[in-house]
């Protein structure tokens, strides 16, 4: 008796020195994957390499190959956090641990990805499976939760490679797909490389036809209607102001800036504007509140002599208030305005506020939730049918798809993005502006209190940009269009098809795996992953 109890405690401690070796030696794939993600990172702005997003999603496809749905799940969540981290570092003007809790609830996304891809691993027409799941994380990401974060798609990150063409026909997620079948395409030549059989070069193949067909894809130039616009960046104050004061010194810059224009087009120095946009947030102070706001207002549109779009927060009632786009004509002053219809969650209102706000004094910083709207941004800002975006709501295609169906023919986005000067995110989202304008075919103007404030053709080329924390006024000829792209045709239908087409590798996938599992451990006394060894070129073909 006393031996089989000694033989058992042996078995057990050996079997604890394989796990904790099998743990070890995971360790190198699981550093190789957050390094993948990190890649992927650098292929969005301001690093702007985006051939790395073809090797990092190259990169998950192999270190996930063969793996059990745990070790794949496990590599998803590495090559996330390595991703994520990096993207959003912006957020560190907020603190550290916004940018480990955000990269973190996005991470999680990733790890049933990272489980699926392994499960498919073992299908013959793996790398098809790859790139539609890429597709439906994105869209799973892009609504939840609170609405989503659209931020970090694999589309986002070639505003300047030729896949971005592509954006006519299907939009972000059409080029999502585009970039993960690339990628997927390089991970199945490398798997094929020691084969001298034709069907090698499937993969290159289809990664040249993919190509091939951005380069041919229809793209929106501009047309012969055109409008004066007239972008105002006012400014922000450095710091050492209080709250207070920094929405009066942002106000009057842009003020100023306007009847600085205005006198210019009087000495003949500039063109007259058809129409003046003002950024989000040029008034903090609700105009309709505060008499003095209004009439300043009133005196800088009155002096310019155009309809003037200007960005404002609006008093909601005690515990809300309304971030929105105001027409502002001559003589007229105010009246149609857009309401954001997506505020940022823990920006712009708090979810479970009490719990939140009790955990985290920071969030006292936000003593109101912002009101949402219920109504596109489809203004006539004199002659003009403008669709009107705010800020992070031109990263989501469906509210930028409904300002384009409602007539709009310029897309206008009112953005601040001052509390993130100089970290990285201007230029991300620019580059999801381009993308935007060739998805719906349309000329893009974004005015911005800080920068970049930039025009836009609809075939994605940045005319004008401005330097970040500069005052400056653009006065630009923008194309007016009419007509619709295949993506504004399709909607949301293609990411939808494709997510449909995810969730069914998942369920498919899921069976085999633990059939496979089961045959396993009746078929062999050795545990399961001693038999089959990891590493990305041991899965069965």
């Amino acid at each position: 008796m006393m031996l089989r109890a000694a033989t058992l405690r042996l078995r057990r401690s050996r079997s604890g020195v394989r796990d904790r070796r099998r743990r070890f030696e995971g360790l190198p794939w699981v550093v190789a994957a957050a390094v993948s993600g990190a890649a992927l990172a650098l292929a969005f702005p301001p690093f702007d390499l985006w051939p790395l997003a073809f090797a990092a999603v190259a990169a998950l496809s192999l270190l996930t190959r063969g793996r059990t749905g745990r070790r794949g799940g496990v590599l998803g969540l590495a090559f996330g956090l390595g991703f994520f981290v990096v993207l959003l570092r912006w957020l560190h003007v907020i603190g550290w641990d916004a940018v480990l809790a955000l990269a973190c609830l996005q991470a999680a996304f990733l790890v049933p990805l990272g489980a699926v891809l392994a499960w498919t691993s073992r299908w013959r027409a793996w790398p098809v499976a790859h790139a539609v799941l890429w597709v439906g994380v994105e869209a799973l990401r892009a609504r939840e939760p609170f609405g989503g974060l659209p931020w970090g798609r694999l589309a986002f990150s070639q505003a300047d490679s030729p896949l971005v063409r592509l954006a006519a026909l299907g939009g972000s997620p059409l080029v999502s797909l585009a970039v993960a079948g690339v990628g997927v395409a390089l991970a199945a030549t490398a798997c094929a490389i020691r084969s001298v059989r034709l069907r090698a070069l499937v993969p290159v193949a289809a990664a040249g036809a993919v190509f091939g067909t951005a380069a041919l894809a229809p793209v929106t130039h501009g047309g012969p209607t055109q409008t004066t616009a007239a972008l105002v960046q006012g400014n922000v104050p450095r710091a050492g102001y209080d709250t207070a004061q920094q929405q009066q010194v942002v106000f009057a810059n842009h003020v100023k800036a306007t009847h600085d224009l205005a006198t210019a087009v009087r000495a003949g120095t500039a063109p007259k504007p058809d129409l003046v946009i003002w950024p989000e947030n040029s008034s903090d102070m609700d105009p309709f509140g505060h008499l003095p706001v209004q009439f300043a207002i009133d005196g800088a549109v009155d002096d310019i002599g155009a309809p003037t779009l200007v960005g404002a927060v609006l008093d909601a009632g005690p515990t809300h208030v309304r971030n929105v786009g105001i027409v502002w004509s001559p003589n007229t002053g105010p009246g149609a305005f857009y309401t954001k219809r997506h505020p940022v969650p823990f920006g712009e209102y708090l979810p479970m506020r009490g719990l939140v706000s009790t955990l985290f004094a920071r969030f006292h910083r936000v003593p109101r939730d912002f009101e949402a709207g219920h109504t596109p941004g489809v203004l006539d800002l004199g002659s003009t049918r403008i669709g009107d975006v705010i800020c992070f709501e031109i990263a989501y295609d469906g509210l930028v798809r409904d300002v384009v169906r409602g007539g709009g023919r310029v897309i206008v986005v009112q953005t601040n993005n001052a509390t993130y000067g100089r970290t990285g995110q201007p230029q991300q989202q620019l580059a999801i502006t381009r993308l935007q304008a060739i998805a719906h075919g349309r000329a893009v103007v974004v005015a911005a209190t800080s920068g970049i404030s930039a025009v836009i053709d609809p075939d994605g080329t940045v005319r004008h940009r401005t330097k970040e924390f500069t005052r400056e006024v653009v006065v630009s000829q923008v194309p007016l269009l009419s007509g619709s792209t295949w993506a504004d045709r399709l909607g949301g239908w293609p990411e939808a098809a494709l997510s449909l087409a995810a969730l069914a590798c998942a369920a498919l996938a899921a069976p085999r795996r633990r059939r496979a599992a089961q045959e396993a451990s009746v078929g062999s006394t050795a545990p399961a992953e001693v038999a089959l060894p990891e590493g990305p070129d041991t899965a069965p073909p």
